[in-house]
């Protein structure tokens, strides 16, 4: 028995992944959504991903406490 192609479900790319990645970020997400994209993620493209948003997470919490402490309102 040979495999059809579409048996195989289509991977997402790596924008898609990064997409997914930011609707998890903030925890909203359908779950018939989320299933489906569970299914096509690309292990590596998720890593990147998930660290690229986790840089990017960090970049805006120490930019946030960083105008917060010169503005005076910390003090």
């Amino acid at each position: 028995m040979s495999v059809q192609p579409t048996d195989v479900p289509a991977r997402l790319g790596f924008v898609q992944t990064l997409r997914a990645v930011a609707w998890s970020f903030f925890g909203v997400r359908r779950a018939a959504d989320h299933a489906q994209d569970m299914a096509k993620l690309n292990p590596v493209h998720l890593v990147i991903a998930g660290f690229i948003g986790a840089a990017l997470f960090v970049v805006a919490l120490v930019l946030l406490v960083s105008w917060v402490v010169a503005s005076g309102i910390a003090a």
